[in-house]
């Protein structure tokens, strides 16, 4: 009876061996081999992918988010293939990943939309840092481009957080990105006063301001026959760093100008015609 429990115990050892353990062993040693494996090649990939995007001069932030989504994709495929590996019915988990991820997509439409917009914008550029943007309804500096923010400073020195989504799908007015910039400005003087006269004063003012570029040539021409006003339109260029400094200097030296050699600038006024109705009805 011993001798039929040793052969027995021996036989069930050598089973479970032969059958369960060494299966088993083989199955969890070329899943965890399928995993490292799997991870130093996703490494390498990635690493590549860096280089190659770096080469192309794609934004460091971008850079980032690429080869993060990359590396987490890849490492999922290499999980569900350690799964499979040790015999885990993958189909299910597949789908599992597949409605999960759907429902992640829905629930997070709107952050989507602002990452999507975050990517056109970093590919396209459509303004970098430091340029002077018009967009979403907000003037200001760009102090910083996100996935899913965009973060401008206004000329009072707000910070203003804009979603990309928004910004992405409006006008954009990029103020910086020309060298130069045309300097729009409109003057009027009195129907009374010399126009031949306010016009070489306002070409000299313009000529004795070294910001004022040469070419293009600075326009100055009669624009409108006004109620009150005989109205000049005054167009010269300058750089894009000068404008607001051109514009406001402009301006105070017509006015003072116009002042000390007698030119009127007028304001907005009507006049009242009266006639007398007595001598009318006596008639």
């Amino acid at each position: 009876m011993p001798e039929n429990l040793n052969s027995l115990s021996h036989i069930n050892i050598q089973e479970i061996l032969q059958n369960y353990i060494l299966p088993w062993g083989i199955n969890i040693i070329m899943a965890i081999a399928i995993f490292i494996i799997g991870k130093f090649i996703i490494g390498i990939l990635v690493k590549v992918a860096r280089k190659i995007m770096a080469k192309a001069k794609v934004d460091n932030i971008l850079i980032n988010f690429i080869a993060s989504i990359i590396n987490t994709v890849l490492l999922l495929f290499v999980v569900i293939a350690a799964l499979d590996q040790l015999g885990v019915d993958t189909t299910s988990l597949i789908a599992l990943i597949g409605a999960a991820g759907l429902a992640v997509g829905l629930a997070l439409q709107g952050t989507l939309q602002n990452l999507a917009s975050g990517v056109m914008l970093i590919i396209f550029r459509p303004f970098n840092d430091g340029d002077f943007v018009e967009a979403a309804g907000v003037s200001g500096v760009v102090e910083a481009i996100g996935i899913f923010t965009t973060t401008m400073r206004t000329g009072d020195n707000r910070e203003i957080i804009i979603p990309n989504g928004t910004i992405f799908g409006g006008t954009i007015t990029n103020y910086s990105r020309k060298g130069t910039r045309r300097v729009d400005m409109v003057f009027g003087i009195g129907y009374d006063d010399d126009l031949l006269k306010a016009k070489a004063l306002i070409k000299k003012i313009l000529d004795e301001d070294n910001r004022i570029l040469a070419d293009p040539a600075p326009s100055i021409a009669v624009g409108e026959l006004a109620d009150s006003s005989v109205n000049f339109n005054v167009r010269p260029w300058c750089k894009t760093a000068d404008y607001w400094g051109v514009y406001g200097d402009i301006h105070e030296k017509i006015k003072l100008t116009f002042d000390a050699e007698g030119i009127s600038i007028p304001y907005p006024q009507m006049e009242l015609h009266h006639e007398n109705c007595h001598q009318d009805k006596a008639a």
